[in-house]
């Protein structure tokens, strides 16, 4: 079978396209590198989806962290706690028997227990927990002078938010929230590794890369690839912040712009 032949037969496989089985024997590298780049698919689904709708309960938790009524506060401190304080294995483990539990009782929740929207979910609020976390003190930071010179425009309520808050904010916080979100995409490799089952062997990246570690019995050849994959992932998702960074301090002087910083994220 030629290289080409299997790009049509595998590189969909993972959401249900091309062949059913998987091969069985006699692995290319051909096979290799395409089944799991078929299964990156899922990865950028979990991470673009997530990171899409936390960012904006990531902003609300922040303003109610920052706020100075208990009831908005004390809500946002906890939800961030609990997210940020436990594992994000143990967080898709207990998720999925939660959604199992209830699918029991309320067959509503079938579609929870698979992974596109139970594994989703989990994601959605641990990412929105740590950027909220990023925001918060994003907010701490803005200068009282913009404040101050906002209140001297007359600005009040809504409109010095939309045009002084949240574009500080946004600005300050853009390189920490860059971070977060290539730890994001790296993290989607725990959902079909923890708790939520692969549906007729349609798995993620690490997924196909460890089928054929174990048939193989040689990692040494599907985790290199696995680790060129996302770093094609990472280097794309830098430059798509790094133009957004841009965007964000076009009207600053080339001297204050905030230079992109990028640290490695050893355990979370």
């Amino acid at each position: 079978m030629s290289c080409l032949q299997t790009i049509q037969d595998y590189g969909l496989r993972s959401i249900g396209f091309g062949e059913r089985l998987l091969p069985r024997s006699d692995f290319t590298l051909c096979e290799q590198f395409t089944l799991i780049g078929s299964g990156m698919i899922w990865n950028i689904y979990f991470g673009v989806m997530a990171l899409a709708t936390g960012f904006f309960l990531a902003t609300a938790v922040a303003l109610g962290k920052a706020s100075r009524r208990k009831w908005l506060r004390k809500p946002s401190e906890w939800f961030i706690f609990i997210f940020r304080g436990s594992p994000l294995f143990i967080q898709f483990f207990f998720a999925y028997f939660l959604f199992l539990s209830l699918k029991k009782t309320y067959p509503m929740f079938d579609a929870f227990t698979s992974a596109w929207l139970g594994a989703l979910i989990v994601l959605f609020l641990n990412t929105a927990a740590y950027s909220g976390e990023i925001f918060y003190g994003a907010l701490r930071s803005i200068p009282k002078g913009d404040i101050e010179a906002a209140d001297a425009y007359g600005m009040s309520g809504w409109s010095r938010f939309r045009r002084i808050v949240w574009p500080t904010m946004l600005r300050l916080a853009w390189p920490a929230y860059t971070n977060e979100a290539i730890f994001l995409f790296h993290a989607t490799t725990l959902v079909f590794f923890s708790a939520f089952p692969a549906w007729q062997q349609r798995g993620d990246a690490l997924y196909y890369a460890s089928y054929f570690a174990d048939k193989t019995f040689n990692p040494f050849v599907p985790y290199p690839i696995l680790a060129f994959y996302f770093i094609l992932l990472t280097l794309v998702i830098v430059g798509v912040f790094g133009l957004i960074n841009k965007r964000l301090n076009r009207h600053l002087p080339v001297a204050r712009k905030a230079k992109m910083r990028f640290r490695l994220n050893l355990a979370r």
